[in-house]
């Protein structure tokens, strides 16, 4: 194939809720550029996309595939995402490095849940959009309704480009309103007529055609003064017209098609080469310096990884876009993070599991290499003359976690190379041993997504792994001051062990003053802070250490020691082993013996002073408490509402939001474990949720209670 350079490309990413026919598009686009010449379907498994075992099994996109076309000597890098939520780390990646969504609207259902999340996430990444009605050859298809559903919900303004002449199960012909021609298709291979518009259509093409040319006219003060006086304006001023609008996401210009027949797919990539932004049109990319890196081919090397890949007998494949200047074979780079150098020892353009060997790549171009050493997504390949590193991509927190374990315990060490594994190609996958809950716990988009992982690890690795609740990473502080005094004495023969420590603990709170003077039970105390210590804790909160030792009670050189013992007493509460937080500890007293008094001595004796001093000081329990934000159609509302109010959650707020309404709750983490189950179950399907950390808050007294005693029975055991 031919090398292309930035004015000759265009990078698009096809979405859409699940079931809207976008892998089926992209083949007839493939089809149409000559790059395969049959195409396959997704009830057959042989389509460029959904090319993997897993996805042969489900029917359905579940990672985002790479492939081209070539057409009117024109490069259309084409990325055909995932529908469902639970993969839009998809999304995310292919976004960073496509400059338009084209997005496909299933004509038998409208405008969608799935429509509004990735027409939320287009507009949180500001990428411009194309819409395509699609399956307008199905039983149900509704051209009308799904139009008005797209103006009643979308946020960027449809406007029609193509309408279909005779929808349903006989669609063969639609009229566009551009060209002012009809074209009618003559077989399911894309072959078609240009005809002249019909009498009886005349009226509704040009009502069409002048609500189009108006809308291109509003987009720029030169097109609007030549409406002005020739009434009209000409398909290149349209064009012109529509570039700034799409570009700028005023406008959203709507087509027609059966990606399934391969109708309408030529007439879509003339317009997306005609009026979609390029790589020298497109936003530019950033660096983090705030740089803006132009897409020039002449320019010092950059590449941004933008997906990593393991295949077996070829292992690990990066998926780049040249931000700028040009790559060939031979070429060496610096991964801006790592420091390393990695030479680019092959080129190829990508068509889903078919690499085609290239001898460059310019500046907006899409490809991929092989074997690079430790480079991995989100990485920066930069010319050592000219070392930037582009803005990274921004995933989704995640919102489901459990904890994981092999099936036979021999397992564990393989398990945790796959999972690194599975990160290594997915991001948005989380996994880490944590220390305080003793589980590794993995985290990812929703429980389909953690059990794609799970199903893949067992069909190609015979790995069979469990996935349980996770225990809830609580905190415990306290709510009032106590004192208590602690001697550690143990004689065994020779020199023995001695330290006796006397403390305060009191709950802090930003902005307190020093202490001076404590009223508690045994009288009034007075100390004389001699030095202060501040700890940020690595769990959350703080730990403030006061010495006000006076007469030399306990020598300078035991502090230390005794800050241990406090410290590894925080680090395992004394309620349930959780972390201790936001704690004043202030040493005021003590004995030492001039032979027998040593760290371990001090440190013990502080240990057991602290755990006597929490437990008089108004223990409380604290547990993560998540903002969380439902997106539901409006008649699930009472049920996702009912159902949160069961998990603990204190409601916030809701809000109508063009036909579906959003939901905003605090819930206790402990509460939802498999809440994207649940919530799929009462909405069947239609909903979706995000969450993320909001703080530590006290448990109620009964849970309190709960928990006080599950720790005690496993403490006794």
């Amino acid at each position: 194939m031919k090398n292309y350079s930035a004015k000759e490309i265009k990078n698009i990413v096809l979405i859409g809720a699940p079931g809207s026919g976008k892998t089926t598009l992209a083949e007839a686009m493939a089809f149409e550029g000559k790059v395969i010449d049959r195409r396959g379907s997704v009830e057959t498994n042989n389509t460029l996309s959904d090319n993997t075992d897993i996805e042969h099994e489900y029917k359905r996109s579940i990672y985002a595939t790479i492939l081209f076309t070539e057409f009117m000597d024109r490069k259309l890098n084409i990325i055909d995402c995932p529908g469902s939520d639970d993969f839009c780390g998809n999304l995310f990646s292919a976004f960073k490095v496509g400059d338009v969504g084209v997005f496909l609207i299933n004509a038998q259902n409208g405008w969608e849940v799935g429509s509004e999340i990735q027409a939320r996430y287009a507009r949180l990444l500001d990428k411009p959009l194309i819409g395509v009605v699609n399956q307008l050859d199905a039983e149900k298809a509704n051209f009308e309704a799904t139009i008005e559903s797209i103006r009643a919900a979308s946020r960027v303004k449809p406007v029609i480009v193509q309408y279909p002449v005779n929808q349903g199960p006989e669609f063969n012909a639609f009229i566009d309103v551009l060209l002012m021609k009809m074209y009618r298709f003559q077989d399911e291979n894309g072959r078609r007529e240009e005809l002249d518009i019909p009498a009886d259509e005349m009226e509704r093409a040009e009502a069409l055609n002048k609500e189009l040319v108006e809308m291109a006219a509003e987009h720029d003060e030169a097109l609007m003064e030549l409406y002005f006086d020739k009434g009209t304006l000409t398909q290149d001023d349209i064009r012109a017209g529509l570039k700034i609008g799409v570009a700028n996401r005023e406008i959203m210009p709507v087509f027609c098609a059966s990606g399934k027949r391969d109708i309408g797919t030529k007439r879509l990539m003339e317009f997306i080469i005609n009026v979609a932004p390029g790589p020298l049109k497109a936003h530019k990319f950033l660096s983090t310096e705030g740089e803006e890196i132009a897409a020039d081919e002449n320019g010092p090397a950059v590449a941004f990884v933008f997906k990593s890949q393991i295949e077996q007998h070829i292992g690990e494949i990066s998926y780049f876009r040249v931000i700028r200047g040009r790559l060939t074979e031979g070429t060496e780079l610096i991964n801006t993070r790592t420091g390393n150098k990695e030479k680019i020892s092959q080129l190829f353009a990508v068509a889903g599991k078919n690499r085609i060997k290239v001898t460059e790549l310019s500046a907006g171009d899409i490809g991929c290499t092989v074997k690079l050493k430790g480079t991995r997504t989100n990485d920066t390949l930069a010319a050592a003359s000219a070392p930037v590193t582009i803005e990274p991509i921004a995933f989704p927190e995640p919102r489901y976690r459990a904890a994981v374990k092999a099936k036979n315990q021999s397992d564990e060490e393989k398990l945790g190379k796959l999972l690194g594994d599975a990160k290594y190609e997915d991001p948005t996958i989380l996994v880490e041993y944590s220390k305080e809950l003793k589980q590794t716990i993995i985290q990812g988009q929703g429980e389909h997504h953690l059990n794609i992982l799970k199903n893949r690890l067992a069909a190609e690795n015979k790995m069979e792994i469990e996935y349980f609740a996770p225990r809830i990473p609580y905190r415990e502080t306290i709510t009032k001051v106590a004192q208590a005094d602690y001697r550690h004495k143990k004689q065994s023969g020779g020199s023995g062990q001695f330290g006796e420590v006397h403390m305060i603990i009191e709950p802090y709170y930003e902005g307190m003053p020093d202490p001076k003077t404590y009223k508690l039970s045994k009288g009034e105390i007075t100390v004389n802070v001699k030095g202060k210590e501040e700890y940020d804790l690595p769990w959350g909160g703080k730990l403030l250490y006061y010495n006000a030792i006076v007469g030399g009670a306990i020598d300078a050189r035991f502090m230390p020691a005794i800050l241990k013992g406090v410290m590894e007493k925080m680090d395992e509460g004394p309620l349930t082993g959780s972390y201790a937080r936001d704690i004043r500890v202030v040493i005021y007293d003590g004995k030492m013996h001039p032979v027998d008094s040593n760290e371990i001595s001090f440190k013990l004796a502080a240990r057991n002073a602290f755990k006597e001093a929490f437990r008089n000081a108004g223990p409380k329990i604290m547990e993560p408490i998540y903002s969380v934000e439902v997106l539901t159609p409006s008649e699930y509302m009472g049920a996702v509402m009912s159902d949160l109010q069961n998990r603990r959650a204190m409601i916030e707020g809701m809000e109508s939001d063009k036909g579906f309404d959003r939901l905003n709750a605090r819930v206790p983490l402990a509460e939802l474990y498999r809440y994207s189950t649940t919530l799929s179950s009462l909405t069947s399907g239609s909903a979706t949720y995000s969450m993320r950390l909001a703080s530590y808050e006290q448990v109620p007294a009964d849970v309190q209670e709960k928990l006080l005693k599950a720790y005690t029975d496993t403490d006794e055991e």
